[in-house]
């Protein structure tokens, strides 16, 4: 296991086999803890009990070694639960943070697919001329020259005239639609939710059909 620290390691390269002896020690700490608890219940003084008779020599009806003993060894081992317990904390966090980036960049990468791996790729049947800033289109990050293969329920197959698409828009104002385009080569896809906004239309974009 390699954690930040001392060593100077990487937490990168924490595993959730670490993890899981991290609290298979916290769990042998914690036998180790119980057992000598039990020996101060067995004494009859416990962890804060007094070793002195009243009036102040120590007792002859314990094992006084054995008391003393018990209580520096449960003091020794609450600091080492107190530390593995930490060290548990530090590679949960670790390996939740290490999830997250991978997941994002999964994410990411999933938007951008070369067009070389789409073999059923379709052919653009509108292209984006003109996107307003702070309009609902450029929020959703369409973008000029952006050539749209997807428009919700439209595409190459069924598409007609742009009438298609104004239709979609007034029947889906509020509710995301999905969108891909191709741009420099690549597919884009994106949610695009038709919406009021301050500017014209529930887009704030301009498509125009692509002759075919």
């Amino acid at each position: 296991m390699k954690m930040t620290g001392e060593d100077g390691a990487e937490g990168s390269e924490i595993t959730m086999d670490d993890v899981k002896n991290l609290i298979k020690k916290k769990d042998e700490i914690e036998e180790q803890i119980k057992a000598y608890h039990d020996v101060l219940e067995d004494q009859g003084v416990g962890v804060e009990g007094p070793l002195v008779d009243a009036e102040g020599y120590p007792r002859a009806d314990v094992n006084l070694y054995m008391i003393r003993d018990a209580r520096h060894n449960i003091s020794c081992l609450q600091n080492d639960h107190k530390a593995i317990m930490a060290q548990i904390e530090e590679a949960l966090h670790m390996l939740h943070a290490r999830e997250k980036a991978k997941k994002e960049r999964d994410e990411a990468a999933s938007q951008e697919e070369p067009m070389e791996q789409q073999v059923t790729l379709l052919p653009p049947f509108a292209r984006v001329d003109a996107v307003t800033d702070g309009s609902p289109a450029s929020g959703a990050g369409l973008k000029v020259g952006d050539e749209v293969i997807e428009f919700g329920s439209v595409n190459t197959s069924n598409f007609q005239n742009l009438q298609n698409i104004a239709a979609v828009v007034q029947h889906s104002e509020g509710k995301p639609l999905r969108v891909a385009v191709i741009r420099s080569g690549q597919k884009v896809q994106m949610s695009l939710t038709p919406q009021r906004w301050s500017g014209r239309g529930l887009l704030g974009c301009n498509i125009v059909p692509v002759q075919r």
